[in-house]
């Protein structure tokens, strides 16, 4: 009995150890990983997965399509060495007329009353019209270490001058001595203006090259358009300049569109140092000289000279100022010498009636009233042009 029962103890055992080892074989089998999806190229990567470079594109580099030809404009074939310019001069002459009593603008004067020639030709007078505009003005005094009196009617001058300046106008203050110095660039800040004119308390030299300041200041001018002015306030004298009186002459007849007005200085204390007999023969010569010079600057460009004796003339020396620069008119003219030389051409101006006799006014007691008819002595023609 004893060995049956252990027979059969070893059998169960068997067929234990046979179910457990079949059931772990099962259960390895449920567990396997189960492989991923397959990846194709539209699909985005796993987080899993490492970084996936794409191929670059290739773009073919093509040249940009040519520009069409543009069709060039020819001359006809039996003009095909030929070419044309047109070039027909034209003459602008500022005028201003003014009595002689008080320098009062005469207006109201029409197109045929102008006569003008050029080197003794007569010329037709195209347009004629009056213009009234501001002012663009240097101030060129001479400021030099030599007599009180002289600084006291420079300065003088300048104030009054100063005074009866617009709000539109410009102005710029250059004085002078041995050398040039600009004080104050044109400007309409009067308050600029006026401190500029006041620093002018001490001189530095005696010596007065106005020639050397006139010339840098035409040459400055030039650069800037439009009509310009030169109030020039000086004894006229000319110590130490580089530049000599020709030199200054030509420098003033080459100068487009600038009037120059001079205004001289210290003519009391030349009259009283006359009378007195302190005034030399060879002081006489050069001060005489020196007028003549500023009267010939001055017609040269249209302008006018003044001499004044006493400061109380002043105030009416530059009312006669503002009334010829402010109020003029203006000619226009096509030359009958076209020539393109480069030669100076002398201008003449005057009144005439319809008969084309000279112009005569009258005032309200039927007298004959003095007229001065102020306008440039004549232009320098255009050289030719290649």
């Amino acid at each position: 009995m004893k060995a049956v029962r252990m027979t059969l103890r070893l059998a169960l055992c068997s067929i234990l150890s046979s179910g457990l080892l079949l059931a772990g074989i099962g259960q390895a089998q449920q567990t396997k990983p189960t492989p991923p999806p397959a990846q194709t190229d539209d699909a985005g990567p796993n987080q899993d997965s490492g970084v996936i470079v794409k191929k670059k594109r290739q773009y073919a580099d093509e040249p940009p399509p040519p520009a069409p030809d543009q069709e060039k404009v020819k001359n006809p074939k039996e003009l095909e060495n030929y070419s044309i310019r047109v070039d027909v001069p034209v003459v602008t002459v500022d005028v201003s007329v003014q009595l002689q009593k008080n320098g009062q603008f005469v207006p109201g004067l029409k197109g045929g009353n102008f006569h003008v020639t050029e080197d003794g030709v007569e010329q037709r007078v195209t347009d004629v019209r009056m213009q009234q505009k501001p002012i663009t003005a240097v101030m060129l005094l001479e400021f030099a270490a030599n007599s009180w009196a002289f600084i006291q009617d420079m300065r003088q001058s300048s104030y009054v001058f100063f005074k009866q300046l617009k709000p539109e106008d410009y102005i710029a203050v250059i004085t002078y001595d041995l050398r040039t110095r600009i004080l104050t660039d044109f400007t309409q800040d009067k308050n600029i203006t006026a401190q500029a004119l006041q620093t002018l308390t001490i001189p530095g030299f005696s010596d007065t090259n106005e020639f050397d300041a006139l010339y840098e200041t035409i040459d400055r001018l030039s650069r800037i358009e439009g009509r310009k002015y030169i109030i020039l306030v000086s004894s006229g004298r000319d110590t130490f300049s580089k530049i000599n009186l020709d030199q200054m002459y030509k420098k003033v007849k080459s100068a487009q569109d600038i009037t120059i007005y001079t205004v001289s200085t210290g003519g009391l204390a030349r009259e009283l140092t006359d009378a007195r007999g302190g005034m030399g023969g060879m002081a006489r010569m050069d001060y005489l000289q020196a007028d003549n010079q500023m009267r010939t600057i001055s017609a040269m460009t249209g302008g006018q000279s003044y001499f004044p004796v006493f400061q109380g003339a002043l105030p009416e020396v530059f009312n006669s100022i503002n009334a010829s620069i402010r109020n003029q008119y203006v000619l226009t003219y096509r030359p009958t010498n076209t020539a393109q030389d480069g030669t100076y051409r002398k201008i003449k101006v005057e009144l005439v009636n319809r008969e084309g006799q000279p112009l005569e006014m009258t005032d309200e007691k039927n007298k004959k009233i003095k007229y001065s008819v102020i306008a440039r002595d004549g232009y320098r023609a255009r050289m030719p042009v290649e």
